[in-house]
Protein backbone atom coordinates (compact mmCIF):
# COMPACT_ATOMS: atom_id res chain seq x y z
CA UNK A 1 0.00 0.00 0.00
CA UNK A 2 1.56 2.80 -1.33
CA UNK A 3 2.29 5.57 1.68
CA UNK A 4 4.61 8.45 0.25
CA UNK A 5 4.89 8.29 -4.41
CA UNK A 6 6.95 10.31 -5.94
CA UNK A 7 8.58 12.01 -3.29
CA UNK A 8 11.39 14.53 -3.53
CA UNK A 9 14.21 15.70 -1.03
CA UNK A 10 14.19 18.60 -0.14
CA UNK A 11 17.54 19.36 -1.42
CA UNK A 12 20.40 17.33 -2.86
CA UNK A 13 22.92 15.82 -1.19
CA UNK A 14 25.36 18.52 -0.25
CA UNK A 15 28.57 19.02 1.73
CA UNK A 16 27.44 20.95 5.11
CA UNK A 17 25.18 18.19 5.81
CA UNK A 18 27.61 15.61 5.46
CA UNK A 19 29.89 17.73 7.46
CA UNK A 20 27.78 18.40 10.11
CA UNK A 21 26.85 14.72 10.39
CA UNK A 22 30.69 13.42 10.98
CA UNK A 23 31.13 16.49 13.49
CA UNK A 24 28.07 15.54 15.34
CA UNK A 25 29.15 11.44 15.43
CA UNK A 26 32.92 11.96 15.39
CA UNK A 27 33.66 9.83 11.76
CA UNK A 28 36.59 11.45 10.50
CA UNK A 29 36.73 9.10 7.76
CA UNK A 30 38.58 10.88 4.71
CA UNK A 31 36.00 9.25 2.13
CA UNK A 32 33.52 12.17 3.19
CA UNK A 33 35.22 15.26 2.51
CA UNK A 34 37.30 16.86 -0.18
CA UNK A 35 36.45 16.88 -4.00
CA UNK A 36 35.72 13.40 -4.55
CA UNK A 37 33.58 13.34 -1.19
CA UNK A 38 30.68 10.79 -0.56
CA UNK A 39 28.03 10.87 2.06
CA UNK A 40 28.17 8.67 5.02
CA UNK A 41 25.27 5.57 4.17
CA UNK A 42 23.60 5.80 7.04
CA UNK A 43 22.65 9.45 5.86
CA UNK A 44 20.52 7.63 3.53
CA UNK A 45 16.90 8.72 6.07
CA UNK A 46 18.19 12.36 6.12
CA UNK A 47 18.52 13.10 2.90
CA UNK A 48 14.50 12.16 2.27
CA UNK A 49 13.47 13.65 5.93
CA UNK A 50 10.55 16.10 5.78
CA UNK A 51 11.05 18.62 8.46
CA UNK A 52 8.00 20.21 10.17
CA UNK A 53 6.41 20.81 6.86
CA UNK A 54 5.88 17.19 5.75
CA UNK A 55 5.79 16.06 2.19
CA UNK A 56 3.30 17.05 -0.14
CA UNK A 57 3.29 13.65 -1.49
CA UNK A 58 2.44 11.40 0.94
CA UNK A 59 -0.78 9.51 0.82
CA UNK A 60 -3.31 8.97 3.44
CA UNK A 61 -2.65 5.52 3.93
CA UNK A 62 -0.62 5.66 6.54
CA UNK A 63 -2.65 7.66 8.78
CA UNK A 64 -5.87 5.84 8.05
CA UNK A 65 -4.02 2.78 9.01
CA UNK A 66 -2.50 3.94 12.46
CA UNK A 67 -6.14 5.45 12.53
CA UNK A 68 -7.66 1.90 12.61
CA UNK A 69 -5.44 0.51 15.14
CA UNK A 70 -6.27 3.97 17.20
CA UNK A 71 -10.11 2.51 17.20
CA UNK A 72 -9.21 -1.00 18.00
CA UNK A 73 -7.31 -0.06 20.93
CA UNK A 74 -3.50 0.36 20.44
CA UNK A 75 -3.49 4.09 21.16
CA UNK A 76 0.53 4.08 21.71
CA UNK A 77 3.64 3.43 19.63
CA UNK A 78 7.11 2.93 20.16
CA UNK A 79 9.53 2.65 17.28
CA UNK A 80 11.61 -1.12 17.40
CA UNK A 81 14.09 -1.28 14.43
CA UNK A 82 15.25 -0.05 10.98
CA UNK A 83 17.10 -1.81 8.58
CA UNK A 84 18.81 -0.03 5.49
CA UNK A 85 20.46 -1.82 2.65
CA UNK A 86 23.15 0.56 0.52
CA UNK A 87 23.50 -0.20 -3.30
CA UNK A 88 25.64 2.96 -4.27
CA UNK A 89 27.08 6.05 -2.99
CA UNK A 90 25.38 9.19 -3.06
CA UNK A 91 27.57 12.06 -3.94
CA UNK A 92 27.57 15.91 -3.69
CA UNK A 93 24.86 17.03 -6.26
CA UNK A 94 22.38 13.85 -6.81
CA UNK A 95 18.77 15.03 -6.17
CA UNK A 96 17.14 11.99 -4.45
CA UNK A 97 13.13 11.02 -5.07
CA UNK A 98 11.78 8.17 -2.95
CA UNK A 99 8.37 5.99 -2.79
CA UNK A 100 7.22 4.50 0.81
CA UNK A 101 4.83 1.31 0.90
CA UNK A 102 3.32 -0.31 3.77
CA UNK A 103 5.19 -3.21 3.22
CA UNK A 104 3.40 -5.42 5.99
CA UNK A 105 1.24 -5.38 9.25
CA UNK A 106 1.75 -8.67 11.45
CA UNK A 107 0.09 -10.75 12.79
CA UNK A 108 -1.62 -9.19 16.62
CA UNK A 109 1.69 -9.93 18.74
CA UNK A 110 1.47 -9.69 22.69
CA UNK A 111 4.70 -7.86 24.29
CA UNK A 112 5.71 -6.81 27.92
CA UNK A 113 4.41 -3.03 26.55
CA UNK A 114 1.20 -4.75 25.30
CA UNK A 115 -0.76 -6.39 22.39
CA UNK A 116 -0.74 -4.68 19.10
CA UNK A 117 0.78 -5.13 16.08
CA UNK A 118 4.16 -4.50 14.24
CA UNK A 119 3.79 -1.87 11.30
CA UNK A 120 6.67 -2.20 8.49
CA UNK A 121 7.60 0.61 6.00
CA UNK A 122 9.92 0.71 3.17
CA UNK A 123 11.34 3.19 1.29
CA UNK A 124 13.38 2.80 -1.93
CA UNK A 125 15.50 5.90 -2.35
CA UNK A 126 16.62 6.77 -6.30
CA UNK A 127 18.98 8.96 -7.82
CA UNK A 128 18.87 9.44 -11.72
CA UNK A 129 16.17 6.86 -11.71
CA UNK A 130 18.85 4.51 -10.25
CA UNK A 131 17.94 2.59 -6.53
CA UNK A 132 20.36 3.68 -4.48
CA UNK A 133 19.25 2.60 -1.29
CA UNK A 134 16.72 1.14 0.76
CA UNK A 135 15.64 1.90 4.41
CA UNK A 136 12.68 0.25 6.08
CA UNK A 137 11.10 1.66 9.44
CA UNK A 138 9.21 -0.61 11.73
CA UNK A 139 7.16 0.31 14.68
CA UNK A 140 4.61 -1.20 17.66
CA UNK A 141 1.33 -0.01 17.63
CA UNK A 142 -0.28 -1.31 20.72
CA UNK A 143 -2.54 -1.38 23.91
CA UNK A 144 -0.62 -0.57 26.61
CA UNK A 145 -0.57 -3.19 28.94
CA UNK A 146 -2.20 -2.30 32.52
CA UNK A 147 0.11 -2.68 35.15
CA UNK A 148 -0.71 -5.35 38.08
CA UNK A 149 1.50 -4.31 40.22
CA UNK A 150 3.86 -1.01 41.03
CA UNK A 151 7.56 -1.80 39.46
CA UNK A 152 10.52 -2.73 42.29
CA UNK A 153 11.42 0.65 43.17
CA UNK A 154 15.45 -1.43 42.52
CA UNK A 155 14.74 -2.89 39.40
CA UNK A 156 16.55 -0.94 36.55
CA UNK A 157 15.79 -1.07 32.78
CA UNK A 158 17.42 -3.59 31.19
CA UNK A 159 19.86 -2.96 28.45
CA UNK A 160 19.01 -4.26 24.82
CA UNK A 161 21.28 -7.13 23.95
CA UNK A 162 22.19 -8.14 20.61
CA UNK A 163 24.29 -9.80 18.43
CA UNK A 164 26.54 -6.60 17.34
CA UNK A 165 26.69 -5.71 21.45
CA UNK A 166 26.44 -8.91 23.52
CA UNK A 167 30.32 -9.05 23.81
CA UNK A 168 30.57 -5.95 25.42
CA UNK A 169 27.40 -7.17 28.05
CA UNK A 170 29.55 -10.35 28.34
CA UNK A 171 32.62 -8.30 29.44
CA UNK A 172 30.61 -6.74 31.80
CA UNK A 173 29.31 -9.60 33.46
CA UNK A 174 32.86 -10.76 34.39
CA UNK A 175 33.89 -6.75 35.36
CA UNK A 176 35.66 -5.88 32.21
CA UNK A 177 34.80 -3.02 30.13
CA UNK A 178 35.98 -3.68 26.55
CA UNK A 179 36.51 -1.70 23.76
CA UNK A 180 36.51 -2.74 20.35
CA UNK A 181 39.40 -2.19 18.29
CA UNK A 182 39.58 -2.49 14.45
CA UNK A 183 42.13 -5.65 13.10
CA UNK A 184 42.82 -3.10 10.43
CA UNK A 185 43.31 0.36 11.14
CA UNK A 186 44.00 0.16 14.71
CA UNK A 187 41.38 2.97 15.68
CA UNK A 188 39.02 1.83 18.66
CA UNK A 189 35.32 2.45 19.00
CA UNK A 190 32.54 2.41 21.47
CA UNK A 191 29.50 2.06 21.30
CA UNK A 192 29.92 -1.23 19.95
CA UNK A 193 29.54 -0.96 15.90
CA UNK A 194 29.52 -4.26 13.84
CA UNK A 195 32.38 -2.40 11.16
CA UNK A 196 34.70 -0.06 11.79
CA UNK A 197 33.46 3.19 11.26
CA UNK A 198 37.46 4.59 10.20
CA UNK A 199 37.82 2.51 7.37
CA UNK A 200 35.24 0.18 6.92
CA UNK A 201 36.64 -2.79 8.10
CA UNK A 202 33.95 -5.98 9.36
CA UNK A 203 36.67 -7.26 11.55
CA UNK A 204 37.84 -6.68 15.04
CA UNK A 205 39.05 -7.82 18.57
CA UNK A 206 38.85 -5.70 22.37
CA UNK A 207 41.25 -4.08 24.46
CA UNK A 208 40.20 -4.07 28.35
CA UNK A 209 39.74 -0.64 29.61
CA UNK A 210 42.06 0.18 32.38
CA UNK A 211 39.24 1.91 34.04
CA UNK A 212 40.50 5.77 34.35
CA UNK A 213 38.84 8.84 32.94
CA UNK A 214 37.75 11.93 33.01
CA UNK A 215 34.30 13.60 32.99
CA UNK A 216 34.21 15.33 29.03
CA UNK A 217 30.55 16.25 29.82
CA UNK A 218 27.39 16.07 32.22
CA UNK A 219 24.06 16.34 32.86
CA UNK A 220 21.57 16.51 36.00
CA UNK A 221 18.66 14.90 35.67
CA UNK A 222 15.70 15.91 37.84
CA UNK A 223 12.47 15.07 35.37
CA UNK A 224 10.85 13.14 34.32
CA UNK A 225 10.75 10.77 37.49
CA UNK A 226 11.18 6.91 36.77
CA UNK A 227 10.22 4.00 39.56
CA UNK A 228 14.03 2.67 39.48
CA UNK A 229 15.78 6.51 39.94
CA UNK A 230 15.97 9.05 42.66
CA UNK A 231 16.21 12.29 41.43
CA UNK A 232 18.18 14.35 40.55
CA UNK A 233 21.59 12.39 39.86
CA UNK A 234 24.28 12.88 37.28
CA UNK A 235 24.90 11.09 34.19
CA UNK A 236 28.32 11.58 32.58
CA UNK A 237 29.92 11.45 29.43
CA UNK A 238 33.16 9.84 30.28
CA UNK A 239 36.26 10.46 28.21
CA UNK A 240 38.41 6.98 28.96
CA UNK A 241 41.95 7.01 29.49
CA UNK A 242 41.83 5.00 25.69
CA UNK A 243 40.49 8.06 24.21
CA UNK A 244 36.64 6.47 23.45
CA UNK A 245 33.64 8.15 25.23
CA UNK A 246 30.84 6.47 26.95
CA UNK A 247 27.38 7.46 29.04
CA UNK A 248 26.95 6.50 32.66
CA UNK A 249 26.47 7.06 36.12
CA UNK A 250 28.51 9.35 37.96
CA UNK A 251 28.73 8.44 41.98
CA UNK A 252 30.69 8.74 45.04
CA UNK A 253 30.04 12.39 45.19
CA UNK A 254 27.00 15.11 45.08
CA UNK A 255 25.46 15.71 41.92
CA UNK A 256 25.94 19.43 42.36
CA UNK A 257 29.51 18.75 42.77
CA UNK A 258 30.19 16.60 39.39
CA UNK A 259 32.77 19.14 36.85
CA UNK A 260 33.84 18.71 34.01
CA UNK A 261 37.06 17.31 33.92
CA UNK A 262 36.83 15.72 37.12
CA UNK A 263 38.95 12.50 37.17
CA UNK A 264 36.90 9.15 37.39
CA UNK A 265 37.26 5.75 37.65
CA UNK A 266 36.11 2.76 36.62
CA UNK A 267 33.25 0.60 39.12
CA UNK A 268 30.85 -2.80 38.27
CA UNK A 269 27.77 -2.14 40.41
CA UNK A 270 24.97 -4.78 40.79
CA UNK A 271 21.69 -3.79 41.02
CA UNK A 272 19.81 -6.99 41.39
CA UNK A 273 20.71 -10.98 40.44
CA UNK A 274 20.43 -9.80 36.77
CA UNK A 275 22.01 -6.70 36.11
CA UNK A 276 25.36 -5.32 36.41
CA UNK A 277 26.63 -1.71 35.14
CA UNK A 278 29.57 -0.05 34.79
CA UNK A 279 29.90 3.25 36.33
CA UNK A 280 32.25 5.62 37.52
CA UNK A 281 33.18 6.76 40.56
CA UNK A 282 34.06 10.68 40.94
CA UNK A 283 37.16 12.09 42.48
CA UNK A 284 39.42 9.80 42.43
CA UNK A 285 42.30 8.42 39.86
Amino acid sequence: MPATVAGRGKDPVNLPMIRHWCEALGDTNPAYTGPDAVAPPTMLQAWTMGGLAGHTARTTAYDELLGLLDAAGCTAVVATDCEQEYLRPLRPGDELTFDTVIESVSDRKTTKLGAGYFVTTRTDIRTAGELAGTHRFRILKYAPARQQQPPSRDRRPRPVVNRDNAGFWAGVERHELLIQRCTDCRSLRFPWLPGCNACGCLDWDTVRAVGEGTVHSYVVMHHPPFPAFDPPYAVGLIELAEGVRMVSNVIGVPYDKVRIGMPVRLEFRRYDEELVLPVFRGGTV
